[in-house]
């Protein structure tokens, strides 16, 4: 399974991305998944996630009401629209793939495939 994110860049406070997670995996449709991001010196923590069915999802505090996550299983991608970004936001973001369970899970270690990570830098 490989999942390989892109969509990261240099953007203005204020402004808008959206993250691309493309898997390559017939799994992906029965795959609960998440982005996650680490700042510099900082630990990797959750961001958003996202149950199989597209049903439930979870955004942690700190991005509720500016990320929106979001998957097309025809395609096999996990999108991460971003918007208002804030310079608090600059991190390397990744996305992530459980391979089964019906949930949305939160917990780093409870994910088995990992992307590479794009970096997304806000300016103030």
């Amino acid at each position: 399974v490989q999942l390989q994110a892109s969509g990261g860049g240099l953007v203005q406070a204020g402004g808008s991305l959206r993250l691309s997670c493309a898997v390559s995996a017939r799994a992906f449709p029965s795959s609960g998944m998440g982005w996650f991001r680490q700042a510099p010196g900082k630990e990797r923590r959750i961001v958003a996630a996202l149950s199989k069915s597209g049903g439930n999802t979870y955004y942690a505090d700190s991005v509720k009401g500016r990320f929106t996550i979001s998957r097309d299983n025809a395609k096999n991608t996990l999108y991460l629209q971003m918007n208002s970004l804030k310079p608090e936001d600059t991190a390397v973001y990744y996305c992530a793939l459980k391979k089964s369970g019906n949930y949305v899970y939160t917990t780093l270690a409870l994910y088995d495939y990992w992307g590479q990570g794009t970096l997304v830098t806000v300016s103030s």
